[in-house]
């Protein structure tokens, strides 16, 4: 007869009990999201290719640029109707209406991609800059979405490493894609440089972001400086009294007896 005083548990979920495997599930969906994810490459990409394709069967400069700048509010819409975070959508409206204003005001239907161009261009030198810096600036975007602030520049050296190398490996990448797209620009046609940069839209962020979750994968835990910072604000709250102490997660650790008996 089988025993009943025994709870039985089923772990559906082990990542569940272990915060370590919670922790990285956490950094990997913050990595993915703070570079906008998804609905992020839908936003940047799709519009770019209802142009290229508009213009492509009539050669109209006015009514791809339109059609694609409506798409591109259509998607802010449906983000908003979902309650997501406009910061990439409100990007892709302006950059398309930039480049929708360029192309019709020059007629060339090139200059629709120019914007865009010079954003991953300056995006480029902006990440190699702040690798030699020292400054890398995806430490600086990541560390606050991960808790750990800009802690890694001076307490935790593996991330400090990694975020370096993640920082080259975008700058790199983006501008190996505009060492591609101007020459196109410059000596192209409008359908080749449309074409091309589609095609180059997804494939080198996917890049970049599997590189980045490669380096931060081997390196040490983030420090969690807002738990550090929570826990101090309960130690100075409570005043140092009392027979417990505080650790730096927050948990109250009781003291030996005898020291709470040489107390009283």
């Amino acid at each position: 007869m089988p025993s009943t005083d025994k709870p039985t548990t089923t772990d559906q979920d082990p990542a569940a009990h272990d915060p370590a495997a919670s922790g990285k599930a956490a950094a990997d969906t913050a990595l993915l999201e703070a570079f906008g994810g998804v609905w992020g490459m839908v936003d940047t990409t799709v519009p770019g290719l209802v142009f290229v394709l508009i213009y492509t069967i009539n050669r109209d400069i006015h009514s791809a640029a339109i059609a694609s700048l409506a798409l591109s509010a259509v998607l802010a819409v449906a983000r908003l109707v979902r309650r997501q975070t406009l910061k990439h959508a409100l990007s892709g409206v302006f950059g398309v209406a930039f480049g929708a204003i360029f192309a019709m005001m020059s007629g060339d239907a090139k200059n629709f991609y120019l914007p865009g161009m010079l954003y991953t261009l300056g995006l480029a030198v902006a990440y190699i800059v702040s690798a030699l810096a020292r400054f890398p600036l995806i430490g600086v975007l990541l560390g606050p979405m991960l808790k750990e602030n800009l802690s890694w520049r001076t307490r935790n050296p593996g991330r400090f490493r990694a975020y370096t190398k993640s920082t080259w490996a975008w700058g790199l990448i983006l501008l190996a894609k505009s060492a591609v797209l101007f020459p196109l620009y410059w000596w192209g046609d409008a359908t080749q440089l449309g074409w091309v940069k589609v095609a180059l839209g997804i494939p080198p962020f996917l890049l970049c972001v599997y590189l980045t979750w490669i380096f931060l994968a081997k390196a040490p835990p983030p420090i969690d400086v807002i738990a550090e910072m929570e826990a101090e604000e309960r130690v100075a709250k409570s005043g140092g009294a009392g027979n417990d102490t505080v650790t730096p997660t927050g948990a109250a650790e009781p003291q030996p007896r005898g020291q709470a008996r040489h107390r009283r």
